[in-house]
C-alpha cells in the first residue's frame, strides 16, 4: 500500500519537549525504527512495534479535525518511511508547522519540516545485557549506525529550525557529547538541550549537574511536560 503508514498513534495534546514545549499539537507516531536504545521509552514503535495501516488522506483528515496548528511526526524513526514525504507536504499545505522528531541516522529528501527536532543517540542508548536482545544482535547494530555526523548535518542545514536534543544520564555524557557537537555545524547553542534519562520525574538533586552544564554552556534544559502533567502515558 504505496499511499499508507504504520502508525503506532496518533493524538492531540501539548508537545511535552523542546523549543516548542506547551504548544497544542497533533501527533503521529510511526512504527518502525532502526535503532534499539536501551531506555527507549516507546517501545511499542521500536522493540516490539505495534501498528496499523493508515493511508496519508485518513491522517490528513484527523490532523484537519484536530483543530491544532502544530503536527509533530515521531516515531520509532519516520525517517526510514518514505510516505513521510507527501504526509510531510500535504500537512505544509494546510499550513501546519511540522516537527520532525528524529535520530538523525537516515535522511530523507523532499520533506516539509519547520523544527528538525535531532536526538543523536550517545553511548548510554546501546543496549548492552538488555534481555529483549539475548543474542547482542541489536548491540552491534545499534552501536555502528547509532551516529550518522553526514546525515546530522545535512537535516540541519536543509531545515528553516533545529533542536540537538541529548539524552544524559551522568556527567560522563558531556565528553562524548562534545565530540559530536565538534563533528556538527550550522547550530547554536541555543540548538543544544539537555534531557535527564527516564519516564518518571527526576528528583532535583540528581538533575542539577545537568541545570549546572546548561547554565554555563549557554544550552537548554529539556524537561518532559508530558510527564509531568499525563505520567509515562500513551496518547499524551
Amino acid at each position: 500500500m504505496t499511499d499508507s503508514l504504520p502508525i503506532s498513534e496518533t493524538f492531540t495534546s501539548i508537545q511535552g519537549e523542546g523549543k516548542h514545549t506547551g504548544v497544542p499539537s497533533w501527533f503521529c507516531r510511526l512504527s518502525g525504527c532502526n535503532l534499539r536504545c536501551t531506555w527507549c521509552d516507546t517501545p511499542y514503535a521500536s522493540w516490539k512495534p505495534e501498528h496499523t495501516k493508515r493511508t496519508i488522506e485518513s491522517l490528513i483528515e484527523e490532523a484537519k479535525a484536530s483543530g491544532v496548528q502544530h503536527a509533530v511526526l515521531t516515531g520509532g524513526e519516520p525517517m526510514i518511511f518514505d510516505q513521510l514525504v507527501p504526509l510531510s507536504n500535504q500537512l505544509a499545505e494546510l499550513g501546519f508547522i511540522i516537527t520532525i522528531e528524529t535520530a538523525g541516522t537516515v535522511t530523507l529528501p523532499g520533506l516539509s519540516c519547520h523544527l528538525m527536532s535531532l536526538s543523536p543517540k550517545l553511548a548510554n542508548s546501546t543496549p548492552h545485557n538488555d534481555p529483549r536482545d539475548p543474542k547482542g544482535t541489536w548491540v552491534l547494530h545499534h552501536e555502528d549506525t547509532r551516529l550518522n555526523y553526514n546525515s546530522i548535518n545535512e537535516l540541519i542545514a536543509s531545515t528553516p529550525d533545529r533542536q540537538l536534543k541529548f539524552v544524559v544520564k551522568s556527567p560522563s555524557d558531556l565528553v562524548e557529547i562534545d565530540a559530536v557537537l565538534g563533528e556538527l555545524t550550522g547550530y547554536q547553542p541555543r540548538d543544544i538541550m539537555l534531557m535527564p534519562e527516564g519516564v518518571a520525574i527526576p528528583d532535583r538533586d540528581s538533575i542539577q549537574w545537568i541545570l549546572d552544564e546548561c547554565i554555563a554552556r549557554n544550552w537548554t534544559y529539556c524537561p518532559r511536560l508530558h510527564i509531568t502533567l499525563f505520567g509515562d502515558t500513551r496518547g499524551t
